[in-house]
């Protein structure tokens, strides 16, 4: 993979995950707040960035020969993803219950742990 390949797919990465975090959390309190409709459309754009976001970490992991460090981030990742969509359609459902506590706890976990190990301050 050419060295132009790699740098559009770590700046589209980066820039996915500023805009899906920030989309996620306008989301959420939507969902919250009733506003349903609004709501059900920023979610189905936050997959969308779940799926950028997936494709551009896939390609960036092959650039670096599936290194250790970023498998663990991948699968943070994917984790992530996971606690994302369950706040959001759990809490639409209306079927979150105590659960959200939980999630919540994964999210910021993971989304901390993802973000130190993405900017080089976690390393083994």
């Amino acid at each position: 993979m050419s060295p132009e390949l790699y740098n559009i797919f770590y700046e589209s990465h980066r820039g996915s995950w500023a805009i899906l975090i920030i989309l996620f959390l306008v989301s959420y309190f939507l969902i919250k707040a009733g506003k349903g409709k609004a709501g059900k459309i920023l979610h189905m754009i936050v997959r969308l960035f779940f799926v950028i976001m997936l494709i551009t970490g896939a390609g960036m992991l092959v650039y670096w020969q599936f290194a250790f460090l970023f498998i663990v981030k991948g699968v943070l990742a994917i984790v992530l993803i996971y606690a994302m969509e369950m706040l959001l359609t759990r809490t639409s459902k209306g079927t979150i219950g105590q659960q959200a506590r939980i999630y919540w706890i994964v999210f910021i976990t993971c989304l901390v742990l993802v973000a130190l190990i993405g900017y080089n301050v976690i390393s083994f």
